[in-house]
């Protein structure tokens, strides 16, 4: 593994616990009848969505970073490889969590525009890392 990846991989672990702290958080909300949360479907939908997608776009992240040292791809590509999953991470929960803030909200709000951007980041990125290795494949057979 390279530094670079080594690093990323580091701030991930260190990233990580905030998944865990969201999985508590849901659980107190459940647990606190006061709450509201069991009484709006729609901000428990979105909420449990935001805490899977954190949690599964994390361990992603982690498994890119092994195959974005073997892509044939730039230092900067690699970069974006690195960086851009890792955000959809952020990006797709944020949109999720603060769409439906408010204990009574009956449709999500503007924030639910950075799924598009989360999506699109974790597209690309994907999309990139595949060409990398696709051409590294390619590369070692005309060999």
């Amino acid at each position: 593994m390279s530094e670079e990846s080594r690093r990323f991989a580091g701030w991930l672990m260190i990233i990580l616990p905030t998944v865990i702290y969201g999985g508590v958080s849901l659980l107190v909300f459940l647990m606190d009848t006061q709450s509201g949360y069991t009484d709006n479907p729609l901000r428990q939908d979105l909420f449990r969505a935001g805490h899977a997608h954190a949690g599964v776009l994390l361990i992603l992240s982690f498994m890119t970073l092994f195959y974005v040292d073997q892509a044939n791809l730039s230092d900067s590509l690699k970069w974006f490889v690195r960086s851009s999953i890792p955000l959809s991470a952020i990006f797709l929960p944020a949109a999720f969590f603060f769409s439906v803030l408010s204990p009574t909200a009956n449709e999500p709000n503007g924030f639910i525009n950075l799924a598009y951007v989360g999506a699109a980041l974790l597209a690309l990125g994907l999309i990139v890392l595949g060409i990398g290795l696709i051409r590294k494949k390619q590369e070692s057979r005309n060999r």
